[in-house]
């Protein structure tokens, strides 16, 4: 007789990933997507670059690209919330060709040696309009795999691996591509991937999650009315601010040793960990809950990101950086795994776009302050940002973690005998 575990909200075994790509319909989706995922990553480089050329100044240059930065963290819930309303075709169509326009404008202007304050106008809709096909996908996962909760948790983590994966060459490529024909180029690329990669996952109807139509006389609540959300929104915050002091700090760092050209390799060190994490992650059959496993690997992080301030060379910051990267990509899966769960089927979309919003939100307030901090007291100051950011928000989460269990949630009973066979029906998926 099969023995009976009693746990609190405990995930069902997760699945591989060839399970997961085997899915019908997956690839008609996945490949457009990727191709407009790309340029998420290239934006901000891009306009440094371009504007750095036409300008001479990284100030200038770092400041309109921040505001195309916030632009697009402010704005994309607002198209999330849309896109649940409406469809993602409806939203994805007019998004493109005013991404489009706005990067087209930006670039003559830029080309122009137009005064600051027209670069700053035509950067807040450049960043205000791209796409969230990230959290567009997530939601046609849920879509497709509601009813299959092992198979689901893979996609959190095959998305999250594919985000690293994008940061990882799309800044190369739009580097790549700047230097080797004209700045212009690279904003160019991005413009055009955004438009090529954007219509042609619109063009996806058949995968695109089926509208909930509101009853007579509802009201769509927004997916920020739900504690937990918001709970999560800063913790993402805090996790946007070591990516964007790491950027910095290293950055500074490398330059100090006398070794800049470094500093890439350090960073995609970095990056590399969390996207080997992310992959290993997703393998794994997770017996624990989203909550606890959410809560470990933030402290892992916590823990990773204390120990930078102290490295006394390039070799220990790559190896401390490393073991922090580690920590990044279990905490964003297991963080878009639970936010699934505390919303409804109308508001997923919006849900994960606030996610991905507080990390562009993070990283450019810890760029900023890490950039002062290292003005006025080295590279070192700069590395206490994301100890600080991420302490702040592990310490939420310890405070306030009853709020990432679903309302209503049952407890779950797993049937067991020697491996997990069943779930009662109702548990939250996370």
């Amino acid at each position: 007789m099969a023995a009976r575990l009693t746990v609190d909200d405990t995930t069902p075994a997760r699945t591989g990933y060839g399970t997961l790509l085997r899915t019908p319909g997956a690839w008609t989706f996945l490949v457009p997507a990727f191709a407009a995922r790309l340029p998420y990553a290239m934006l901000s480089l891009g306009i440094v670059l371009l504007v750095l050329e036409t300008h001479g100044s990284y100030g200038t240059a770092g400041t309109v690209a921040a505001v195309s930065a916030v632009a697009q963290a402010l704005v994309g819930p607002q198209t999330g919330r849309l896109a649940d309303r409406y469809g993602q075709t409806a939203v994805l169509l007019p998004s493109v060709a005013v991404h489009a326009l706005s990067v087209g404008a930006l670039i003559a202007l830029a080309l122009g040696h137009a005064p600051v304050w027209a670069l700053l106008l035509a950067a807040a809709p450049a960043g205000a309009s791209v796409p969230q096909i990230g959290a567009m996908v997530r939601a046609r996962w849920v879509a497709k795999l509601a009813d299959n909760p092992p198979v689901l948790n893979t996609a959190f983590a095959f998305e999250s691996v594919t985000d690293e994966f994008t940061f990882v060459v799309g800044p190369v490529l739009a580097t790549g591509i700047a230097t080797a024909v004209t700045p212009a180029a690279g904003l160019i690329a991005e413009a055009a991937l955004t438009v090529a990669g954007g219509l042609a996952f619109a063009a996806q109807r058949r995968t695109a999650p089926v509208l909930k139509v509101p009853a007579a006389g509802a009201r769509r609540v927004s997916a920020l009315a739900s504690p937990g959300v918001r709970l999560l929104v800063g913790a993402f915050l805090g996790v946007g601010t070591v990516f964007g002091a790491m950027q910095v700090s290293v950055t500074a760092f490398a330059t100090q040793v006398g070794q800049p050209g470094m500093n890439g390799t350090v960073y995609g060190i970095f990056a590399g960990g969390s996207m080997l994490a992310g992959i290993l992650y997703g393998m794994i059959n997770w017996r624990r809950s989203a909550r606890q496993r959410m809560l470990g690997c933030y402290a892992l992080l916590v823990l990773g990101c204390s120990t930078l301030w102290a490295m006394p060379n390039l070799t220990a910051l790559a190896v401390a950086g490393l073991f922090c990267g580690l920590a990044i990509a279990p905490t964003l899966i297991t963080g878009y795994t639970l936010v699934e769960t505390l919303v409804a089927d109308g508001a997923k979309t919006e849900a994960f776009t606030w996610l991905t919003g507080a990390i562009g939100l993070g990283l450019a307030a810890g760029s900023t302050v890490a950039g002062q901090l290292i003005d006025h007291g080295g590279p070192s100051a700069g590395f206490l940002v994301p100890m600080v950011g991420s302490g702040l928000g592990l310490a939420a989460l310890v405070g306030l973690r009853r709020l990432l269990v679903a309302p209503g949630t049952p407890t779950r009973t797993v049937a067991r005998s020697g491996a997990l066979v069943a779930g009662s029906a109702g548990a939250s998926h996370g």
